[in-house]
């Protein structure tokens, strides 16, 4: 009985020991490399260059008041459409102190100067009826009288202006009342009651009151790097992906690139303005943020490949095109324009072959 045993246990370290020399030559053994191919297909080939901006208006004009004072009443908020003309704001008038005591002085005098001409009009007027005095002689006065009536009524309007910022020749005309000079869309009223605004004058720009742009023409206002530049020019199509609007582009005509570049980032970028065809359908807020492709070049239905398939060889590109299963052979090829992706075979390939993938 042992002895059967002690057999049994032979015959299994013997079969262990087999299937162990089995099991390690098969995992020695190299598998077969089965390379996948890949056919030319019929696709188009667009180079494009990729500009980085915002869409604006064309034309943003700020309105600024033509006095300084207080801001009394705001008629208009942002999003409001007006048109030349309309009402944004009221103005009340601070006077300054120096002019406005200059002004008073100034009618005081013209009075005084009224009424001693009135007075000597009135003495040479009787001695003309009674014909003591010619004609001419009186005419003198009667002009010094309607002259010194003159200088009153404009020392009067000129004080009215200072103090309360109209007069009354102007009528219903006044400068406090600050109106659009466009029809458009207002962007921003930076400015609430009781702020303190100053005029535009040839000593400072003013204060802006509110922004109105006609929402209506709408540019794209970007920066391309001066590696580029020299491919693009006026007239090209640029196509424009929107941040805040997904799944839709816009189409745009480059009309603008600036003759000299500025220095960001360590890098000079010349800026771009571009004219975008708006949809009736999709607001387009002023300031959104853009990219801009703008097409270099483009192949419509042309044999193509990927990329990565081409390998080259002192700089002659060449493909390896499989004759017979798993076997392949070196074909060189003539290509064409590239996206980057996919490039167009100009010849040395069919719709038929098969190209091998490589790892």
């Amino acid at each position: 009985m042992k002895r059967v045993l002690k057999i049994a246990l032979i015959v299994v370290l013997i079969g262990v020991f087999a299937w162990t020399l089995v099991f390690l030559y098969q995992k020695s053994r190299e598998k077969p490399v089965v390379f996948e191919t890949v056919s030319p297909t019929i696709d188009n080939v667009v180079k494009k260059t990729v500009a980085t901006g915002a869409v604006v208006p064309r034309r943003e004009v700020e309105i600024k008041p033509q006095v300084s004072g207080i801001i009394e009443e705001v008629f208009v908020e942002a999003g409001t459409m007006i048109k030349a003309g309309d009402l944004v704001a009221r103005v009340r008038i601070i006077p300054d102190m120096l002019q406005l005591t200059t002004a008073e002085s100034r009618v005081r005098r013209a009075e005084l100067s009224l009424e001693n001409a009135r007075k000597e009009h009135e003495r040479r007027r009787d001695l003309f009826n009674k014909q003591v005095i010619p004609e001419t002689e009186y005419n003198e006065y009667k002009l010094a009288w309607e002259t010194a009536r003159e200088e009153l009524e404009a020392a009067e309007d000129n004080l009215q202006l200072i103090r309360d910022g109209v007069s009354r020749r102007a009528g219903k005309a006044t400068n406090t009342l600050i109106r659009s000079t466009v029809d458009g869309m207002v962007l921003d009223v930076p400015v609430e009651v009781g702020h303190s605004v100053i005029e535009a004058n040839t000593f400072n720009a003013g204060t802006t009151i509110a922004t109105v742009a006609d929402m209506g023409e709408m540019i794209f206002e970007g920066k391309i790097d001066e590696t580029e530049v020299g491919k693009i020019k006026e007239g090209m199509e640029l196509l424009l992906t929107v941040g805040a609007i997904e799944d839709k582009e816009f189409r745009a005509v480059l009309e603008f690139i600036a003759p000299k570049g500025v220095e960001e980032n360590g890098a000079i970028q010349f800026e771009i303005r571009a004219a975008v065809t708006l949809s009736d359908s999709i607001l387009i807020r002023a300031g959104y943020s853009a990219n801009a492709a703008i097409v270099l070049e483009r192949r419509d239905s042309v044999m193509v490949i990927p990329e990565g398939l081409i390998q080259f060889e002192n700089d002659t590109p060449y493909v390896e095109v499989e004759i017979a299963p798993q076997t392949f052979e070196r074909r060189d090829i003539r290509l064409g324009l590239s996206d980057g992706i996919n490039v167009e075979i100009l010849s040395g390939l069919s719709k038929d072959d098969r190209v091998k993938a490589l790892d």
